[in-house]
């Protein structure tokens, strides 16, 4: 017999799969990337070997912008978190994948009652419809006793009496279950999402502004400082020298319409659209070089032509923050 665990790294995921595991059951846990969470591949394996499980990504990020975020069927949250319907395509996603994985059911780590939108009562039964889990193959082993019997409870595939019964936001009982099962390494359950956050919800709907958003531009709103310019130009400013490095690497890909404008001087990444206009071009340079480690009038290249800039202040450059 054999599962396969939606896995976000956290430690609710790693306990449905161990309290699976334990009944002997075979578990392959899937991280479904969406483009919007966590990166650290390596580590989430890490994570789902401790739990007792395999691991694979599953990459839905192109078809998740137009199937999900941008059109949510049940709305988004206090940002831009199609939660419901993240959740739902999820499953769904799983779900699909079961014959050729020879998987019989598919689990969670959702905890009833745990987040405001998703994992109520009514919103799980919107997800199930989302899934089309016609045949009642979702089982969410750390609220089971809570919830009707599924498929795997019913033919006798998963002792219920060995599941849970969790509920409502306090994390006491997780933290003692971790420590029962001999966990040495978890995520806070704080939860990683950034369509959760603000200030992502902005860059992303100044972006929807401008131009079509594609899994490739969504993955560069990930990093830097985020500028819009007054004739309507994006301009993208790194914070630190990782953030400079994964920046270059999008920078590659030949669906990103912007180019680094190079200053000469150790410090910030910048980029800027392609089809900037003159007076955009002008201003971002004086950016880039209020950016760089020892600011200074010079000059800069963008696009293999030479501008000669003076340095902005930061204090000045805020005002074209995207925040």
């Amino acid at each position: 017999m054999k599962a396969l665990a939606l896995f976000s790294g956290g430690l609710d995921s790693m306990l449905a799969i161990t309290t699976i595991a334990k009944q002997g059951i075979e578990v392959e846990a899937i991280h479904i990337d969406t483009g919007f969470g966590g990166s650290n591949f390596e580590l989430l394996k890490r994570r789902a070997n401790m739990a007792g499980a395999s691991f694979r990504v599953v990459d839905i990020s192109s078809a998740y912008l137009q199937d999900v975020l941008l059109n949510p069927k049940y709305g988004y949250g206090k940002a831009i978190n199609p939660c419901i319907d993240c959740h739902g395509y999820m499953f769904k996603t799983a779900l699909s994948m079961c014959e050729d994985l020879g998987a019989s059911f598919v689990i969670s780590g959702e905890v009833l009652g745990q987040r405001p939108m998703s994992q109520r009562a009514q919103a799980l039964n919107s997800v199930a419809k989302l899934s089309e889990d016609k045949d009642n193959k979702i089982l969410r082993p750390l609220s089971a006793k809570l919830l009707a019997p599924t498929l795997p409870e019913i033919n006798g595939w998963v002792d219920r009496e060995k599941l849970l019964d969790f509920s409502g936001r306090g994390r006491t009982r997780q933290m003692e279950l971790a420590n029962i099962y001999g966990y040495s390494d978890y995520e806070s359950p704080a939860g990683g999402c950034l369509l959760t956050l603000q200030a992502y919800k902005n860059k992303i709907q100044d972006y929807l502004k401008y131009d079509t958003l594609d899994s490739q531009n969504a993955k560069l709103l990930r990093y830097g400082r985020h500028l819009r310019l007054p004739n309507n130009a994006k301009m993208i400013i790194s914070r630190d020298e990782a953030e400079g490095i994964k920046i270059l690497e999008l920078l590659a890909n030949e669906k990103i319409k912007m180019s680094e404008i190079k200053t000469g001087l150790i410090g910030a990444i910048s980029l800027l659209d392609n089809n900037a206009s003159l007076d955009d071009i002008n201003l971002a340079c004086s950016l880039a070089l209020a950016y760089a480690k020892s600011p200074d009038d010079k000059e800069c290249e963008f696009k293999g032509q030479k501008y000669f800039a003076k340095a902005l202040s930061k204090n000045d450059a805020k005002k074209y923050f995207i925040v």
